[in-house]
């Protein structure tokens, strides 16, 4: 079983619930943080002190407050932290359920598990664990690796990376469907980008377009 761990949540009840977990799978050494950048000073410390950590548990959101944080998410916090110490196994324990933010975890940051937070997320938080040491798996908790494994999922590719930086760039329908006509991107119908437009909007969860450029600026996409 791993030896040293950290964890790192802005709550103090589920930094107390992880801490439990991990002292009754009979893990020596654990510590924990409220901040991104806190968790990685303690990363980098563990690094020269010839003692580095085994594990990282990491929640994806902290909510800002007087503090002037340099990693201010779970994305930034686990982006340094792979520069820094490349076989630090990651853990994600996060109540968000989107399913392309934890693609882009797996596929782009080399996560090597993810637990949703919820009533019965302490057995699957042990099991992650257990898993991620025993073997070279990405563990997923069931509930959002069905939605991973759901061919109806809407896939993100190049048209779409398009359409979405010209709506980022302030771009109206009638002057992207000019823009793609020029640039022979097709489809490139008003009908055909609006009914696209709508459905990413739908897949991300958006409000209106500022919301879906948001979303998709957060996560790495434009």
């Amino acid at each position: 079983m791993f030896r040293k761990v950290i964890t790192t949540d802005d709550l103090d009840s589920i930094n107390i619930a992880v801490i439990h977990t991990l002292q009754e799978l009979g893990i020596q050494e654990v510590q924990h943080a409220k901040y991104c950048d806190e968790t990685f000073l303690k990363i980098k410390k563990a690094q020269i002190d010839a003692e580095p950590f085994d594990l990282l548990i990491s929640d994806l959101s902290f909510k800002n407050d007087h503090r002037n944080e340099k990693l201010q998410s779970g994305e930034e916090l686990i982006r340094a932290v792979k520069v820094a110490q490349p076989n630090l196994k990651v853990l994600v324990y996060s109540i968000e359920d989107k399913t392309h933010r934890l693609k882009n975890l797996i596929e782009n940051e080399g996560i090597n598990g993810y637990v949703l937070k919820g009533r019965n997320s302490i057995p699957e938080l042990k099991k992650a664990i257990q898993s991620i040491y025993s073997n070279d798996t990405v563990f997923i908790s069931p509930s959002i690796a069905n939605q991973i494994g759901d061919k109806s999922m809407l896939e993100i590719g190049n048209y779409d990376i398009e359409l979405l930086k010209a709506l980022s760039k302030g771009f109206t329908q009638d002057e992207i469907v000019h823009q793609f006509k020029n640039n022979k991107i097709v489809p490139c119908g008003s009908s055909s980008i609006e009914k696209r437009i709508n459905k990413l909007k739908i897949f991300f969860r958006a409000n209106n377009n500022a919301h879906l450029i948001t979303i998709t600026k957060d996560l790495g996409l434009i």
